[in-house]
């Protein structure tokens, strides 16, 4: 046929053929019309692996798995072909070796000149490596889709253009009630109160979304049974690399358990100011009433009557206070508010400062006490007051809690590391369902007499914090109700650079002789106050406001100033600022007298310059101490030092 061509037309396809002799990317040949091979580029050779003389001869259909080759789909193919003089496809092929892999396959009709149908001619490209990529992609956006649609904790869902509900996932249904087929098709604004939906918020947020790429809000929003959630909401703009807006994707999840959270946080520090302010409202009448006592008590009563009363009111002033402190702790110990001063101390001096606290009443309530203690000192280093705070609290249940003519012990040992200090009685005694949670906040576990015992149920659970601080513990054993009860105080044993002897006898020698100011805005306290110290044997003066008491200042020349911080008019602060600048002043000891008394308040006053902070309402002891500690820095003179005094 090439003979009967112009030269040209001979030459032409001579190189075409040599061309596609050569193109390896691309299998090319040739098949007669029943779809025999007839001819074989090296790219075909590369691809499917036959050489020319292996597979010109076979049926193409060699090349389909066998699930094709037995649904008849090649000689579909070239049916198709035939019909319509080209067609295309993609699909699984077969190598020699057995291997598969992704073809895109063109095949073509060819006719003579005469129009009489020749045969097919056929490329084949490999598409494996854009298969795989579109498989994993699809693969992907499945997972993607799965993890969307199954995720239970958000609100997944899209929006068109408008805001209409489009996609929805399980985790929106769990959070707003809705299913798929309920809401689907319907506006977003369905889920905002009806004042947002006024206010125009659903708008407002769309676009804002538009403007920005993404929104975020809080606010509550609209379950389908009407109920309401606080939501934390973000909306995101969808768009096409053109810049097109196709919609918006909307991510919801439910913050209530966080709102109500901080609500109680909220809650909790309000409540913890009010407390504050409570205890000192009540600690101002508290004050001096425990003053008048301490008169009483200074002062020889010759009725027994008389003197009955005086201990009635004086043991029920320091259940109010202790009532009133254990109030203002827990709220110090929930905001962690609570510092421990640890200091060098023996636990004799602990057992022995908590009994004489809690001495009248075990005295009312005629209780006997022992005291177990090794002869040998043992030297420890903790917070003397919150220690003694906890025995304290163990000493007060046990008597609440056992009859009147009771045996109480305290029985102190160590080993191993550790101080325990037992507080046993022969009381009402515990169910042992109650063990667990005796120590929990406002409980009363005990059976027998519980609802007689006032109290407020949170000495036990001050006890237990306190001893937590400390590295301890705190156990409650009972045999079970009216067969007493043990507690057991469990703390680091740690030594100390103690001396053997004790110091706690150094409250026994008043100090006397001293010029002392008193001021405060209440009467009674101020007043009660300065006879105390009268009958101390020291020169007292007292004022009622800050201004009065700097006058009375410049002519007493006090040695001693005890102020009330929470005046009018010129407070303590103030008052303290202008006394110190007051000739000979400088070196005055100047005690911040207050119903506050929190570790902040404490702090406060001492970068105030305050030398001591005394808590309203402050007993002997207290005020004892914080003269001895006045004498020690020197400011009282010797010419008053010697004045006789009551004692």
């Amino acid at each position: 046929m090439n003979a009967r061509l112009p030269p040209e037309v001979g030459g032409l396809q001579s190189r075409l053929q040599l061309l596609i002799e050569a193109v390896i990317d691309y299998g090319i040949f040739i098949l007669d019309p029943r779809g025999y091979v007839v001819s074989w580029n090296a790219g075909a050779q590369k691809l499917k692996g036959y050489t020319r003389d292996e597979i010109v001869g076979q049926h193409f259909s060699v090349f389909y798995p066998p699930e094709a080759q037995a649904s008849g789909w090649p000689q579909e193919e070239l049916r198709r072909t035939l019909a319509a003089g080209r067609f295309e496809d993609e699909g699984w092929r077969v190598r020699k070796d057995g291997s598969r892999f992704w073809a895109n396959v063109v095949i073509t009709a060819l006719h003579d000149s005469t129009g009489e149908h020749v045969g097919f001619a056929k490329v084949t490209r490999d598409l494996t490596e854009r298969r795989m990529h579109e498989e994993e992609l699809r693969a992907s956006e499945e997972r993607m889709r799965l993890l969307v649609e199954n995720v239970r904790d958000y609100a997944i869902f899209m929006l068109d253009p408008d805001g209409t509900v489009r996609g929805w996932n399980v985790g929106a249904q769990a959070i707003k009630g809705y299913t798929a087929s309920e809401i689907i098709g319907r506006h977003f604004s369905t889920f905002y109160t009806p004042e947002d939906q006024q206010l125009g918020k659903p708008a407002w947020a769309l676009q804002t979304a538009r403007t920005k790429g993404r929104v975020e809000d809080e606010g509550w929003r609209v379950r389908k049974d009407g109920t309401l959630f606080w939501a934390n909401v973000v909306i995101t703009a969808i768009l096409t690399p053109s810049g097109e807006l196709l919609g918006f994707g909307k991510v919801t999840r439910d913050m209530t358990d966080r709102r109500r959270l901080e609500d109680l946080e909220r809650s909790s520090r309000r409540l913890n100011e009010f407390l504050a302010m409570l205890a000192h409202e009540l600690r101002n009448p508290l004050a001096p009433m425990r003053n008048a006592v301490t008169v009483m008590q200074l002062e020889e009563l010759p009725n027994s009557a008389l003197r009955n009363c005086r201990d009635i009111i004086d043991r029920q002033l320091r259940h109010v206070t202790r009532l009133v402190d254990e109030l203002l702790d827990v709220g110090r110990l929930n905001t962690g508010k609570v510092r421990l001063q640890k200091e060098a101390t023996h636990m004799r001096e602990l057992v022995n400062s908590s009994i004489e606290t809690v001495k009248p009443l075990l005295e009312a309530r005629r209780h006997a006490l022992t005291v177990t203690i090794p002869a040998d000192p043992i030297r420890v280093e903790y917070d003397k007051t919150r220690v003694s705070q906890i025995l304290q609290n163990l000493l007060v249940n046990a008597a609440k809690y056992t009859p009147d003519g009771g045996q109480i012990e305290i029985r102190v040992e160590q080993g191993d590391g550790w101080v325990n200090t037992s507080v046993i009685d022969n009381g009402s005694g515990i169910e042992r369902s109650k063990l667990g949670s005796i120590f929990e906040l406002f409980a009363q576990g005990n059976t027998l007499g519980a609802q007689q015992q006032s109290g407020l149920g949170i000495g036990l659970t001050l006890a237990r914090s306190l001893a937590e601080m400390h590295g301890g513990t705190i156990e409650a054993r009972s045999a079970g109700p009216g067969l007493g009860s043990t507690f057991i105080l469990r703390l680091p044993a740690s030594g100390s650079s103690l001396a053997s002897h004790n110091h706690s006898d150094k409250a026994v020698a008043r100090p006397r002789g001293a010029r002392v100011l008193v001021i405060d805005d209440n009467r009674d306290s101020a007043d009660t106050a300065g006879s105390i110290l009268r009958l101390l044997g020291h020169e007292v003066q007292v004022a009622y406001e800050g201004a009065a008491g700097l006058q009375l200042a410049r002519s007493l020349l006090p040695e001693v100033v005890l102020l009330d911080l929470a005046m009018p008019h010129t407070d303590g602060y103030e008052t303290l600022r202008l006394l110190r600048v007051q000739p000979g002043m400088d070196k005055t000891f100047v005690i911040a007298m207050t119903g506050f008394g929190g570790e902040d308040d404490k702090r406060r006053t001492a970068e105030a310059g305050f030398d001591a902070h005394l808590i309203k309402p402050f007993d002997f002891t207290s005020l004892i101490d914080l003269l001895h500690q006045a004498r020690a820095a020197g400011v009282f003179s010797a010419s008053v030092d010697n004045v006789g005094a009551a004692t």
